[in-house]
This record gives C-alpha cells, sequence and structure tokens, in this order.
C-alpha cells in the first residue's frame, strides 16, 4: 500500500540519477530542411535501436474546454492511415520481434518502437505516415472515447489517490493547465468528437514541432539518410502556433484540500509546494531542488525519515519528490502516512517542526558527499539503458532544454553545496506558495 501511494509522486525522482550522464562524444544532433531536430545517440554493444518521436505538445497546449484531446489523439493514431490498416503498425512491429507504445505528458507526447537495429528503416516509414495520413472514421472516435472513458474510471474515478491528487494538482496550478489532468475532466472528455482531434493534429503533429531521438547500434549519417527519405519529404507548418502558456499569479495565500472517500485505506497528507523548473542554460536551482529531494525524503536514511520515522515514530513512511523537467514552473512536493494513531493534524505539526529544524540545522556534508558518489556510480549503469537515454534527451528538448542542457547536468548536480540546497530551500519551501491535502475516511473527522 505505501508503495502504491508513493508511485504517484516517484516519476518525479525516479531516473533524475540515470541522467548524470556525460555522453558529450556519443551524441550527434542535426536539423531537417523542415524543422524537425534530429538526435542520435549511438551504444553500438548490442543491435538494438530505440526509435522515438517526440511531439512539441501535450495537455497543457490543448484548447480550453477539450481537456484530454492530446491523450485521446495519442490512442487515435494506432487506427489506420493511407498506406496501414488499424493496428497494423504495432503487429509490424511485434512480428519483427520489437515493442512499442506512447505516452502523453503535459508538455510532450511521444510514440516509440524498440526493435532489432536492421529494422530502423520500416519504423520510420511508418511513423512518418501516421504524422500526416491518419485516416479516421466516426467509429473509430465513439469506440475509442470509451476507452479513454473507461481508463480514467479505472485510473482516477475508482481510486482516491488519483482524485486526491487531481484535486491537489488544481488547487496548485489556478491558471496554469498543468492544474488541468492529462487523461481530461470527464465531462470534456465526454465531448470530444472528430473536429477537435483534427484540429490538433493539424496544428501540432507536424516536423516542425517534433524531435527525432534514436539510440542504439545506429550511426548518424544512417539515421540522417533515412530521416531525409521518410520525414524530410512533410512539409513543415508555417501556422504553428508559438508555445505560450498562461502563468500562475503571484501566490499569496496557502490552499489546503481534504478529500474524504470511504475507500481510503490509509490516510496521508501531501505538501506541494510552487517550484522553478529546470531552464535552458541556468539548471543550477533546479539542480539545488534535486538534492534537496533526495536529502529531504530519499528513502530510510533521509532527514524526514529520521526526524518523523525514527525519533518521534509520527510516521511509517516519508517522501519527498522533484519533476524539474517541465516547460514551466513546477512542484517540489512532501508526502507523510502517520503512523497508527496519529492523526493528520499531529503529522503536519511534525512535518512543519522538521523542515524548519532542517533549515537550521543545514546540509549534512557526508551525506551530501555520498549522494553524490552514488550519483558517479550511476552514470556508469545509465549507459546500459537505450531506451532511457532516449526518453532523458526527448523530455528535455520538449520541455524547453537543449542538448547541451542535458550533457551539462551530471556537472552542474555535482558542482551543487549545502549552501546551494538551503538557499534553495528557504526559496522553495514556503507556506503562503503552497497546498497542504489530507487524504482521510470519510467518517475520520477534522481535529
Amino acid at each position: 500500500m505505501l508503495r502504491a501511494i508513493a508511485l504517484s509522486l516517484s516519476f518525479a525522482f525516479a531516473g533524475w540519477s540515470a541522467q548524470a550522464q556525460d555522453i558529450n562524444d556519443a551524441v550527434t544532433s542535426f536539423e531537417l530542411d523542415n524543422g524537425m531536430q534530429v538526435v542520435v545517440i549511438e551504444d553500438h554493444r548490442v543491435p538494438v535501436v530505440q526509435h522515438m518521436l517526440w511531439y512539441r505538445a501535450g495537455s497543457a497546449d490543448e484548447p480550453i474546454g477539450s481537456s484530454g484531446v492530446a491523450h485521446f489523439l495519442e490512442h487515435l493514431l494506432f487506427k489506420a492511415t493511407d498506406s496501414l490498416a488499424a493496428g497494423e503498425l504495432s503487429a509490424t512491429v511485434a512480428a519483427n520481434g520489437g515493442r512499442d507504445n506512447a505516452f502523453t505528458s503535459w508538455d510532450y507526447t511521444a510514440y516509440f518502437q524498440r526493435v532489432a537495429a536492421d529494422r530502423l528503416d520500416l519504423m520510420m516509414r511508418m511513423e512518418a505516415d501516421r504524422m500526416v495520413n491518419i485516416r479516421l472514421t466516426d467509429r473509430d472516435i465513439v469506440t475509442e472515447r470509451q476507452v479513454i472513458i473507461e481508463e480514467r474510471n479505472q485510473r482516477i474515478e475508482n481510486n482516491p489517490r488519483g482524485l486526491f491528487g487531481e484535486q491537489m494538482n488544481a488547487a496548485q496550478f489556478l491558471n496554469h493547465r498543468y492544474g488541468v489532468p492529462i487523461i481530461g475532466w470527464m465531462h470534456e472528455m465526454e465531448t470530444l468528437d472528430m473536429e477537435d482531434v483534427m484540429a490538433f493534429y493539424d496544428v501540432h503533429y507536424s516536423p516542425n514541432n517534433t524531435v527525432l531521438i534514436v539510440s542504439g547500434d545506429v550511426e548518424p549519417e544512417e539515421v540522417r539518410t533515412l530521416a531525409e527519405k521518410y520525414y524530410g519529404p512533410i512539409p513543415a507548418n508555417p501556422a504553428l502556433p508559438e508555445r505560450v502558456r498562461s502563468e500562475e499569479p503571484p501566490q499569496r495565500a496557502e490552499r489546503r484540500v481534504i478529500y474524504r472517500d470511504a475507500r481510503v485505506a490509509q490516510p496521508y497528507l501531501q505538501r506541494s509546494y510552487l517550484a522553478p523548473e529546470r531552464d535552458a542554460g541556468v539548471q543550477e536551482k533546479a539542480a539545488a531542488l534535486t538534492f534537496l529531494a533526495e536529502i529531504l525524503g530519499g528513502g530510510t536514511t533521509s532527514y524526514l525519515a529520521e526526524k518523523l520515522q525514527f525519533d518521534n515514530q509520527v510516521a511509517v513512511y516519508v517522501g519527498a519528490f522533484y519533476r524539474g523537467v517541465s516547460l514551466d514552473d513546477t512542484s517540489f512536493d512532501v508526502l507523510v502516512v502517520p503512523a497508527p494513531d496519529i492523526s493528520l493534524e499531529e503529522a503536519e505539526a511534525a512535518l512543519d517542526a522538521a523542515l524548519a529544524q532542517f533549515v537550521q540545522d543545514g546540509v549534512d556534508a557526508d551525506q551530501l558527499e555520498r549522494i553524490k558518489m552514488q550519483l558517479r556510480a550511476s552514470e556508469i549503469y545509465a549507459r546500459d539503458n537505450a531506451e532511457g537515454i532516449a526518453g532523458r534527451y526527448g523530455r528535455a528538448l520538449t520541455s524547453g532544454l537543449t542538448v547541451e542542457d542535458v550533457q551539462a547536468w551530471p556537472q552542474i548536480l555535482q558542482t551543487v553545496t549545502e549552501e546551494d540546497i538551503i538557499e534553495a530551500a528557504r526559496a522553495v519551501l514556503r507556506r503562503e506558495a503552497s497546498v497542504t491535502g489530507w487524504l482521510m475516511q470519510a467518517e475520520e473527522a477534522i481535529q
């Protein structure tokens, strides 16, 4: 149960150590004439390739009132094209011994295939085809809309943690589209139609709005030749809109969310702070926040675990999470699961006291050095994951960062000081820029 609670936030920190990898000599980046950015990451140890096409279009780019359309379109891209029957792309990948899938986030939508290196030509041909030649029917819209509605039912409506997390996000981001769930609000998902889907497709699915990432057993010139052959003839969209989002106003008052549900088996509290993201050329604040999350709640040896789990025994689980790769301001989250017979009010008071004490105590130098050493060790293991490497670059490049930023990140992390971390804590851990949420059982009364 505790692991399940943590999973909803763990993606924010999972893989940060894997990002610490300097592979400058194995990365080649270039741009096609139509504006498509191409990044090639070489790893010739295994004859496998990861082909990923990332669109700079996610749920935060959706028109107001059409929440969920980016994710809906992701599903529909597995339907028919001019040359492929519905489901044929995935069936072809499987027949060639590979696997494929897609995913949508606030800042991007990505499609990928992992196959033998000599099948890259086939993957590019099929992926380029569905960039421009998707052919949907009214039946496709009706049936797939029911699929995403059922997906929301399973992941959100039938899951109190999902509903609680949605409300927390909406409270944190009052004016920004990050406050809208990626899958969409149910009442808007139910009205999505062919016009909504095709409007989003026609605007955003163009080569000058994409990043092609190819990692594995490939040569840059081979990738360039294939990309020019299959993606090169697709014209850029001259009307591609500038990626402008509404911004959050200054947050001057702390916010609270209390969600009661009879299905809650384990009450817990979550604190969310508005926090800066990793910005191109100036990633130092994000690096300090990355360490702050690990030091505060990165396991049983973390500061909050020591104070709340072992010293005072008011919690059975604590965690801290920071999702730094984001186009716009993001959040820094802390989660506390109280021990039996400890109320949420008591757990929150203990959390506040521990955070205040941390800023006074400062960072333990030995702990910081230990984390940096673990980071350096992880650089070696990160080289074995072609999919993870491709994902790292794709998320960064669709979120406003550059190849140079990705490559500089490991060294920036190593230069973070104890003072940098405390300065970041003082700047971000402010109650007036926070949302505190209680997930509680329906019959539990507020103390």
